[in-house]
């Protein structure tokens, strides 16, 4: 160093500025040093080190922002614990490292993707090193895996919860806290102290009895049958991870509750520890029923209105001759004198005119020509509606897509008597009764809401048996691309169709 400072041969001129040019550089490596490690004017050596921790931690939560899939979220976790490591300090690895290992390595079983979680960065070799030979890695590695550890922790919780593709609770929202029923971060701040990680993490999945059924087979799947290459087929596991993210998006679990799968033609009256199954039938293709959860708020009796005599005579059945589409535009329903609804034809309309007297005609606000003996009122999508199938054969059908989109519900009177009962108005069924026998519209509130769910699952566990639904609205193949990308789907679709 002493040579280079010898500038008696350079002229004033060059002195100058070879000396303005070793004061930049000095400054130079002076900044990058500072930068690299943060001025500590703390005096003990343990405050030194915990500040030094916390600005390689916000080093890197700010380099990592396009990384994480919860960038507030994880900056929210680390701020409340003043920005120090969460998962791997040098001399003192938390406890719950190894339990949040185990759930990555595990995912699949919960129908979730390893992808998600930074499986490339976060695996056992890197934390082997982190645990054994400390001395091999600087903070600022520490700090990266401790910042993609919380926010693979994180997502788990959030993708349990709220589902990755839900579009009332997206990523974003959730991140932006304050949204839905559930703080993630707040969550896995609690967890940290706990005793068992593992399984308390995993529970904030949905509590309902479907979720659960299925989850339970998928980890049996996942975690046994493939693990000693069972025979299983590929496209059942795929319908068990759509549908188990379609359960997340659904609100939490209460009881009692009304439960319609479209699919299964089926709805469920969650009553206490009973479950009453009824028959259903949903809309066509051509015109769906959509998805959405609403509260039963009241129920109608006989809402169809009676036209009269002299006008079914004059009016309505020879409109009804005339034109086949005519009762069904204008939401007529006939009816023989024992109150049982009429399927038409042309044939039976001639029969109709001979004995005029016999039948009646009744007129329904909505829903195709008639809501039969009650309707059930909720907030929900205009023209879409619950009510009786009056015509009940129907029932008997395998395949009951076929409404302009309402829900029409076999043995009507018991479902509302069911209501009617957890509402504590059980004294009222008689007066309901009365109501449908007598004809008379009437209307009864509920003191009490009851959540409404219509749901769209194409599989579920009956009896511990996996049972698959046609997809009537093909409304899987969208679902499946998204979740396993067009790329991983189409090699999985080959690799099946070479199976079969």
């Amino acid at each position: 160093m002493k040579n280079i400072f010898k500038t008696e041969h350079l002229s004033k001129r060059y002195r100058t500025a070879f000396i303005v040019w070793m004061i930049c550089l000095l400054a130079h490596i002076s900044f990058n040093v500072l930068a690299q490690n943060p001025a500590i004017t703390f005096t003990k050596e343990g405050e030194k080190r915990t500040a030094f921790i916390s600005e390689q931690t916000k080093a890197q939560l700010l380099a990592c922002q396009g990384t994480l899939n919860y960038p507030k979220s994880v900056e929210r976790f680390y701020k409340s614990k003043g920005y120090t490591l969460a998962w791997v300090e040098e001399e003192n690895h938390n406890r719950q490292l190894a339990p949040a290992m185990m759930i990555l390595d595990c995912v699949s079983q919960f129908g979730l993707n390893r992808q998600d979680f930074h499986a490339g960065e976060l695996i056992y070799q890197q934390a082997k090193v982190l645990a054994e030979e400390p001395d091999m890695l600087g903070g600022g590695q520490r700090a990266i895996f401790d910042v993609l550890m919380t926010d693979a922790m994180i997502t788990f919780m959030n993708h349990l919860h709220y589902g990755k593709f839900n579009v009332a609770f997206t990523p974003s929202r959730i991140d932006e806290g304050g949204y839905g029923d559930f703080n993630a971060e707040a969550r896995l701040l609690q967890l940290m102290e706990r005793k068992d990680f593992y399984n308390e993490i995993a529970s904030v999945q949905p509590s309902s009895k479907e979720y659960d059924e299925l989850q339970k087979y998928m980890h049996l799947v996942r975690g046994q049958y493939l693990e000693d290459s069972y025979e299983f087929p590929e496209e059942s596991v795929k319908k068990m991870t759509i549908n188990m993210e379609r359960l997340r998006w659904l609100s939490a679990s209460q009881t009692p509750s009304l439960i319609i799968n479209i699919p299964a033609f089926t709805a469920k009256m969650k009553v206490a520890d009973s479950v009453y199954i009824f028959k259903i039938i949903v809309g066509k293709p051509s015109s769906p029923t959509p998805v959405f959860e609403s509260k039963l708020a009241a129920l109608t009796a006989a809402p169809d209105h009676r036209v009269t005599a002299k006008m079914f005579v004059a009016e309505i059945l020879p409109g009804a001759i005339k034109n086949p589409g005519y009762l069904e535009n204008n939401h007529y329903a006939l009816y023989d004198s024992k109150g049982q609804f009429v399927q038409i034809s042309a044939k039976k309309l001639l029969q109709i005119k001979s004995h005029p007297k016999l039948y009646y005609a009744k007129q329904s606000a909505a829903c195709g020509n008639t809501m039969g003996k009650i309707v059930f009122r909720f907030a929900g999508p205009s023209d879409i509606y619950l009510h009786d199938m009056p015509l009940s054969k129907l029932a008997r059908l395998p395949q009951r897509d076929l409404s302009a989109g309402c829900i029409q519900i076999e043995q009507a009177e018991k479902l509302a008597g069911l209501l009617l009962t957890q509402d504590g108005s059980s004294k009222i069924r008689s007066l309901l009764h009365s109501a449908i026998t007598n004809d008379k519209t009437t209307d009864f509130k509920l003191n009490r809401y009851v959540p409404i769910k219509i749901t769209y699952l194409t599989c579920e566990m009956i009896d511990s048996q996996l049972v698959i639904y046609k997809d009537i609205y093909a409304q899987d193949r969208a679902l499946e691309m998204a979740m396993y990308g067009y790329e991983r789907l189409l090699a999985s679709d080959k690799k099946i169709s070479s199976r079969r």
